[in-house]
């Protein structure tokens, strides 16, 4: 009996935001794998451009786009820059975002002299850079697709209270109530053409958190060994292993899943410690 692979990307446009960070590298090679179009969208040109030659010399497609999350007219160039070669937009995965050392509040800092203006740069970054890519390549998805599929990076910030963290856990609970809503308003307006969900990353060593885990030496800082003592698989997740829930999000095989959100932690944060 001939069978048929719903978890294939096969044709499907997707892009990809924060796509020079290290997990939307892992992303869009696993996706590229999965037979995907990927739109490899990041601020940094040389390394879009770099990691669109790596896919293709992979036998893959992609398409670099330039363009920052919190500028409309750039991420509009971009969605049209995708529509001219390709007619449609399949999927979107919004994977930029980060912190930034002001918003994180350290043990001696004091807690009523909060950085605001750093606090409203981390919300900016992880909350509307997911808001603005999806108000325009979401417009899009659900003009050209047939079955779309929108993607959010929430974090195990947004489950439990992580210290220091401020800003992005803020930001990361805001993305949880929008995946929630916005699914929601998706599904009363086009059915099940249109749905949102949620990626819950662990912990995974990335630019923004690596120098807070581990030290120079590739050793853990006491903030990584509590995080490893609270993960019951006593170590920090591999960025591939995000990309398998990431793939059934965006395929066929998900087509019933709408506003959830995946964790994928290792055992973070159903763990008591005990």
């Amino acid at each position: 009996m001939k069978t048929s692979n719903k978890f294939s990307l096969d044709g499907k446009v997707i892009i990809v935001t924060g796509a020079t960070g290290v997990l939307g590298h892992s992303f869009i090679k696993d996706l590229a794998t999965q037979g995907a179009i990927v739109g490899v969208l990041g601020r940094n040109e040389k390394v879009a451009e770099e990691r669109v030659a790596e896919i293709e010399q992979a036998g893959g497609k992609a398409i670099a786009l330039i363009a920052d999350v919190s500028d409309q007219a750039q991420l509009e160039a971009a969605c049209k820059k995708v529509l001219d070669k390709f007619q449609k937009i399949d999927g979107l995965v919004n994977a930029a975002g980060g912190n930034q050392p002001g918003a994180v509040v350290q043990p001696n800092d004091q807690v009523f002299e909060l950085n605001m203006d750093a606090l409203k740069q981390v919300m900016d970054l992880n909350l509307f850079g997911t808001l603005l890519p999806t108000q325009i390549f979401g417009k899009a998805i659900a003009e050209t697709s047939q079955r779309g599929s929108i993607v959010n990076i929430s974090s195990v910030a947004a489950h439990g209270a992580v210290t220091r963290v401020l800003g992005y856990s803020l930001a990361k609970t805001a993305i949880e109530a929008y995946t929630k809503w916005f699914a929601v308003e998706m599904a009363n307006r086009y059915g099940d053409k249109l749905r949102m969900n949620a990626l819950v990353p662990g912990f995974f060593l990335a630019e923004q958190n690596r120098r807070l885990l581990t030290n120079e030496d590739g050793s853990y800082t006491d903030r990584g060994e509590k995080v490893i003592r609270s993960t019951p698989y006593k170590r920090f997740g591999n960025p591939d292993e995000l990309t398998g829930a990431l793939i059934w999000l965006l395929s066929d095989e998900s087509t019933f899943v709408n506003g959830t959100s995946i964790k994928v932690d290792g055992g973070f944060t159903v763990f008591s410690g005990v």
